[in-house]
């Protein structure tokens, strides 16, 4: 882990403080992950971008776009974003069975599980998932535009949990009550 500044609206780069007036702006608060993206405002600017654009930009339902973001900061094993996202499908009010079997990696409802499958599919094959996981997918009623979401989604939660991963963002007093523990993992 690599030791960083959590800034602040006073201690944050120049380039990088209307970023954060962004993210009070948006969540009331600023959130530590933003903090730590703001010694690099490139960083901040284009994660905030693809947030957007994974909330406004894809086809996805609220709950489809939870299962990718799940499915990728559990697959990270990330303690921020397991939390943070929790907090967020309960106030999209998503149902909390589908945020536990994302949490605990056991199976959601046959579509959503698609969903999941395929997400996999792309971290684990590096984007190459094959013929017969994009028909699976398919055959799931997803199709290309779900195929294109689902690779911005990814996108989105690298920047987020490669960024937490390096500097162990601390989890937001917001999301400390959905504090996650991964599974353990076999020695990298």
């Amino acid at each position: 882990m690599v030791t960083t500044t959590v800034h602040t609206l006073d201690t944050a780069p120049e380039a990088s403080k209307p970023l954060l007036e962004n993210s009070i702006k948006a969540f009331g608060r600023l959130p530590s992950l933003h903090g730590v993206m703001a010694t690099s405002p490139g960083l901040l600017e284009g994660y905030q971008h693809l947030h957007r654009l994974a909330i406004h930009g894809t086809a996805f339902t609220p709950e489809e776009r939870t299962v990718v973001w799940m499915t990728v900061n559990v697959v990270n094993r990330c303690h921020y974003c397991v939390p943070a996202h929790t907090g967020i499908a309960k106030m999209e009010k998503i149902d909390e069975s589908i945020v536990n079997a994302l949490r605990d990696e056991t199976p959601l409802p046959e579509k959503l599980e698609a969903l999941r499958t395929f997400t996999l599919a792309l971290r684990d094959t590096h984007g190459r998932p094959g013929a017969d996981a994009i028909a699976a997918f398919e055959a799931a009623g997803y199709g290309e535009r779900a195929i294109l979401d689902t690779v911005l989604i990814y996108g989105q939660k690298v920047l987020s949990n490669f960024t937490n991963a390096l500097f162990d963002a601390p989890t937001d007093a917001a999301f400390v009550p959905f504090a996650w523990e991964p599974k353990a993992v076999a020695a990298e």
